[in-house]
């Protein structure tokens, strides 16, 4: 495939998540594009012009006259240019489970032909596309890589329920097996991103780019998260201690909170296990994580003194927990910490109900074995544990069993006068 060949792609993006169907609809703008996906319901959806994700309106699908949906392999079998957008989770022990992208690679081999082009956005270690999904593609197909065909990986950037910094708004970084076809593989993205791309010299780094983004702002995170349990100790407001710092003109203005989603708790083990491999112990990294992934105990235990220094602590005390989802206005409630939450105070013997108007409850019933509450009544404890936009209409008095129960704002979004703690 050369350069000129640009009008002739036909393109394949493989997994119509978060990540791929925003893709999916700005390609569809310009290019013919199949949208594949295994699971049978979401691509109903979607033919219905339907996001459940709400990362999409009916009316953008519609505007991206050159896309279809598919959960047939057959229908992807012409296609020449395939970009797999598959999640990449960890496991139990916090290992890659690369079970996904190795099943996506699987697939896509038995159908690849001379001269195609198969482009990573699933977030990896350096070194996975080339070390762990080029030699399955091989073997699948029965085609030499870099002769017969070639890979491109540029790492997805797409921040659920961000209305303003959009995929089109943000620059991409694109890679390729060979400078051909890094140019071909920029020259696609550049075509649909108007704040441009940044070319890396490797897959590895444009892999290795991404790694780090999100391990930076676990880190960070990290950092102000240990501040909220020093200063908790101390009987000082955190919030305040960093709006005070904040007026340095280089204070960086993270904030301490609930560290969950598909990225930030789930990339930064991807770059420790490579770096476990290599024969070094990423402190820093695993530090940070061992930090952010104790805040839900935190939570749960700062609830119960809280309870206890209002007198309210009886057994069987109710809860509500507001929020579900792992970040505000979204209905993603991948690695959300709410849910451990909720499992330690009930643990505790609270009665805890959980409300959330953008989960989806059918997923957080099978996936959690909870019923998301649809009707508020009055509670000792509330507890803020999302800062979804819906929040702020709520009346918190009418909320309250009575003068003595508790509002805990984890996320400092409400109004400091009527909550009884920050975190």
């Amino acid at each position: 495939m050369n350069k000129d060949s640009n009008s002739k792609f036909s393109i394949a993006i493989i997994g119509l998540g978060y990540v791929g169907l925003p893709l999916a609809v700005e390609f569809g703008k310009k290019y013919k594009v199949i949208g594949f996906d295994i699971n049978a319901d979401r691509v109903h959806s979607l033919v219905q012009k339907k996001d459940d994700t709400l990362q999409i309106t009916d009316v953008e699908i519609a505007a991206a006259t050159g896309l279809s949906f598919t959960d047939s392999v057959a229908a992807i079998a012409n296609c020449n240019i395939y970009i797999v957008t598959v999640p990449t989770p960890v496991d139990e022990q916090k290992l890659p489970d690369l079970s996904p992208l190795i099943n996506a690679s699987q697939m896509i081999g038995e159908l690849l032909k001379k001269g195609d082009i198969v482009i990573y956005e699933s977030t990896v270690y350096p070194g996975c596309t080339e070390e762990d999904c080029v030699p399955v593609l091989e073997k699948a197909s029965g085609l030499i890589f870099n002769t017969d065909f070639y890979c491109g990986y540029s790492p997805e950037r797409i921040n659920p329920g961000d209305k303003v910094n959009t995929l089109v708004k943000i620059k991409k970084v694109t890679s390729g097996s060979t400078p051909e076809i890094a140019t071909i593989v920029d020259d696609l993205y550049a075509s649909i991103i108007t704040a441009g791309t940044h070319k890396a010299s490797s897959i590895k780094i444009a892999e290795a780019s991404k790694s780090i983004e999100n391990a930076q702002r676990d880190i960070n995170i990290s950092f102000v998260n240990e501040l909220a349990l020093i200063f908790d100790k101390m009987g000082i407001d955190t919030q305040e201690v960093l709006d005070a710092a904040a007026t340095k003109w280089n204070f960086l203005p993270f904030k301490p909170g609930l560290v969950g989603g598909h990225c930030i708790g789930v990339d930064p083990y991807y770059l420790a296990y490579k770096a476990k491999q290599l024969g070094h112990n990423p402190q820093v990294i695993l530090s940070g994580r061992e930090v952010n992934d104790q805040m839900s105990s935190f939570v749960a235990h700062k609830l119960k003194r809280l309870l206890q220094s209002k007198g309210v602590d009886k057994n069987g005390a109710s809860i509500l927990l507001l929020g579900a989802t792992f970040k505000e206005n979204c209905p993603d409630i991948r690695n959300s910490k709410v849910f451990d939450i909720y499992h330690q105070l009930t643990e505790m013997g609270y009665q805890v109900q959980l409300f959330d108007p953008f989960a989806n409850a059918e997923e957080v019933l099978s996936k959690h074995n909870i019923e998301l509450t649809t009707s508020l009544q009055k509670y000792d404890g509330i507890v803020l544990t999302v800062a979804h936009d819906f929040f702020k209409s709520l009346d918190y008095q009418q909320l309250k069993a009575d003068a003595a129960s508790v509002l805990f704002d984890t996320k400092s979004f409400l109004d400091k006068k009527i909550v009884t703690a920050r975190l």
